[in-house]
């Protein structure tokens, strides 16, 4: 026979008198609401921070283009001129072009195509040139991206690297195809002084049949994903607020009732 020490005797006796087991119940509620009521408010305030993000972005991308002269030369001058329209002039280094994997564009896996453009003898600016969807029959068949030489004409926006991937590999980076790029590694290994910001190219008459997608994603195209989630801690909040005065308010004076 299984004897029930006498402290868990009085904690059941304690939380079963009636009128601690409904302050015990309005206290967990008040809690409940208050934390998905709170998220709820956080989200709103990030769908906020994104929207203002945006229509900050959208003035910049509005403003002339930088030339050659008014490029950015550190990563906290390139952070205010992200997305500024830019028109370089220069030549795509040969065989250096790479493949970031698991790239999406309109909600299909592929490749960014990436190739560093040559401002000068020991300056380069890496270009985003475009996505190309995956070969579902090799995966090691990279598109070839035509990069003509001799001096050429770029536009774009000056953006930051691509985003960073959970890599597999455990962060080893060489041959075409890459998980992710850090600019400084690839600095070093190309020998050439990589600009810490890159290009996302824009459609023009010098791309046209090179076979690449140009469709970039805003850059705060997922505000809509804080008002779901804000709507959802909301409905919660509301839900606990409705059992409560169901269970415990409405419930027992129909049934004293009846």
């Amino acid at each position: 026979m299984r004897i029930i020490p006498p402290s868990r005797l009085r904690m059941a006796a304690w939380l079963a008198e009636p009128r601690r087991r409904a302050v015990i119940v309005l206290v967990a509620t008040l809690v409940g609401m208050g934390i998905t009521a709170r998220l709820g408010v956080w989200q709103l305030s990030r769908a906020a921070q994104k929207e203002a993000l945006q229509s900050a972005l959208d003035s910049r991308s509005s403003q002339p283009e930088l030339g050659m002269s008014s490029l950015p030369a550190t990563e906290v001058a390139a952070d205010a001129q992200h997305y500024r329209p830019v028109r370089l002039q220069g030549e795509w280094k040969q065989g250096a072009t790479v493949f970031l994997d698991n790239r999406q564009m309109n909600g299909h896996p592929g490749f960014f195509a990436l190739t560093p453009l040559l401002l000068g003898p020991n300056d380069a600016v890496l270009v985003q040139r475009g996505w190309s969807p995956r070969d579902m029959q090799d995966r090691t068949h990279v598109p070839s991206v035509p990069t003509p030489a001799g001096r050429i004409a770029v536009l774009g926006q000056v953006a930051p690297t691509p985003g960073r991937l959970f890599d597999f590999a455990g962060g080893a980076a060489s041959g075409p195809i890459r998980q992710n790029l850090a600019l400084a590694d690839y600095s070093r290994e190309l020998g050439v002084t990589l600009r810490p910001w890159t290009v996302m190219q824009a459609d023009s008459t010098g791309t046209a049949g090179d076979g690449l997608l140009r469709q970039w994603p805003r850059p705060a195209t997922d505000i809509h994903k804080h008002y779901g989630y804000a709507f959802q801690w909301f409905a919660l909040c509301a839900l606990m607020a409705g059992l409560y005065v169901w269970f415990q308010l409405l419930r027992p004076r129909l049934q004293r009732g009846a």
